[in-house]
């Protein structure tokens, strides 16, 4: 009997031993060392998640492109020389109605033939040519610049011939164009038959 009493005693003394164990374990302050410690220890983990969502977001993030800076003010005033140094070299090429090659030009498949080398699309068109870009004034026309004329009548206030500007703003406007006299080369406007056959300038770079 006392045998069976012991052995049914024996495992709630054992429980009761480990609750008082763990209470009285609560109960005792920590020491400084040990406290510090498991402080660093959560800190730590809480930086480490910081940064893991940080990082997470960061490279989550989409990348935006840098807005362009004013095309005229860089790259456009480069390229416009090069492309004035290309047309010269065309110079003496002969003028062939509806042509675009070396081999024969009319005034706008001229320009639209050099402005292609650099990967600018213009028609071939004069009077469609002069709907491209926006219009300057005359005093502001700039090299690869196009400067619009009309046919060869005055009187007919209509785009009919076209031309590169080589000159810079403010000087006597000079420009490369494919002529039905003389194939390609260097006219004037002022003082010229130009001058009364002007209609504008448009600014496509």
């Amino acid at each position: 009997m006392k045998k069976n009493f012991v052995l049914i005693l024996m495992p709630l003394l054992i429980l009761v031993i480990l609750f008082w164990t763990r209470a009285i374990y609560t109960l005792i302050p920590m020491d400084a060392a040990t406290a510090a410690a498991e402080h660093n220890t959560a800190q730590h983990k809480a930086a480490s998640k910081s940064e893991f969502i940080l990082a997470s977001y960061t490279d989550n993030t989409p990348k935006t492109k840098s807005t362009p800076v004013n095309a005229r003010a860089t790259n456009s005033i480069g390229n416009s020389e090069e492309i004035i140094s290309y047309a010269m070299t065309l110079l003496g090429s002969p003028y062939v109605y509806a042509g675009m090659s070396p081999d024969g030009f009319d005034c706008s498949g001229f320009v639209t033939y050099v402005f292609d080398e650099y990967g600018i699309n213009l028609p071939h068109s004069s009077a469609m040519q002069a709907n491209e870009g926006v219009q300057v004034e005359k005093h502001e026309a700039s090299t690869g610049d196009l400067v619009i004329f009309t046919g060869t009548n005055p009187g007919k206030r209509e785009p009919g011939h076209v031309g590169i500007v080589i000159s810079a703003p403010g000087d006597t406007i000079e420009f490369v164009h494919s002529s039905s006299n003389g194939g390609v080369k260097v006219s004037k406007v002022q003082g010229t038959r130009y001058d009364l056959r002007f209609l504008e300038v448009r600014r496509v770079l």
